[in-house]
């Protein structure tokens, strides 16, 4: 099996060089740091599904805006943004935390609708019974939700892509070694988080596959750590399609081949999955949520001193 690399997952960023004044504090070597990990995930080699690579990521951004955090609450830091508060570059980190922080609450609310919708469609399959199949109902209505949600998402990622254009549009000039360093850490947590953020919206907006039988039993011994391999096509599946196999598998007549009850096991075991991605990408929105609330607030009292 040809192995997944995290480049595949995060194509658009490339972690530039950033030189900080290490000698300042502390906080600035930590900033290095976080921003080498991200740096050291281009190209690495990963066994681990998409999901579970999006929610490294995000725990990633969390503890990189932790670091800036205390990069911002750097007395020279403060009086040097302080200073230069009415520059047409400190507007966009503050317009760019903004928009962010909206998108990061609305991913949340799209992430929870789709995890309710699971949770529904998790009680219909148990209160199934035999070969008695009456959730054709709960199964459109899932797919449904699905096909919402890669409208909206759409949305999303079409502001992704102008936020990016726009990132460092506004030129800095005349500004010393240690703010100029903080700026382009700034810009580059944006370019990181808006990588990690396209990615993540790709991912919840997966188009619905169309009902094809296949042999499920075939497909599940290729399951490993929520990576599943198509039988037919060869190819990496995430795990919304992997419950899309399953699902029409379940629903779709196939005499001779797999079990009633072996279908049944097979479509909760995908939607325990999903159910599972969907909770670490929730936690992980949660927590971010949370750390650009902190980012924005040091930033507006910053420049409102």
């Amino acid at each position: 099996m040809k192995r997944a690399t995290m480049a595949a997952f995060w194509p658009n960023y490339h972690v530039r060089s950033v030189s900080l004044p290490t000698r300042s504090h502390s906080s600035t070597v930590k900033v290095e740091e976080q921003l080498n990990k991200f740096k050291a995930c281009e190209g690495e080699d990963s066994f681990s599904s998409q999901a579970e690579e999006i929610c490294r990521g995000l725990t990633g951004l969390v503890e990189l805006y932790s670091c800036i955090e205390d990069l911002l609450n750097l007395p020279l830091t403060q009086q040097a943004l302080a200073h230069h508060q009415k520059e047409k570059w400190v507007n966009e980190l503050v317009d760019g935390s903004v928009r962010y922080l909206d998108l990061c609450s609305k991913t949340r609310d799209t992430v929870l609708q789709m995890k309710e919708s699971v949770s529904e469609l998790q009680s219909a399959i148990r209160r199934s019974k035999g070969g008695e199949f009456k959730i054709e109902g709960d199964v459109a209505g899932y797919k449904s939700c699905r096909k919402k949600t890669k409208k909206e998402v759409a949305k999303s990622i079409s502001s992704l892509r102008q936020m990016e254009n726009r990132l460092g549009a506004s030129l800095i000039l005349d500004l010393d070694q240690h703010l100029s360093a903080v700026v382009r850490v700034l810009r580059e947590a944006s370019l990181i988080i808006n990588s990690i953020f396209q990615q993540l919206l790709l991912f919840l907006s997966a188009p619905v596959m169309k009902p094809k039988p296949i042999k499920w039993s075939l497909v599940s011994k290729l399951v490993k750590k929520g990576v599943v391999m198509c039988e037919d096509q060869g190819k990496k599946m995430n795990v919304l399609e992997s419950v899309d196999v399953a699902l029409s598998n379940l629903l779709v007549q196939n005499p001779g081949k797999d079990s009633e009850a072996e279908k049944i096991r097979s479509a909760q075991n995908r939607l325990e999955d999903l159910e599972k991605s969907i909770e670490g990408i929730e936690t992980g929105l949660g927590c971010l949520f949370r750390r650009l609330i902190q980012t924005r607030v040091s930033l507006l009292n910053i420049l409102s001193r």
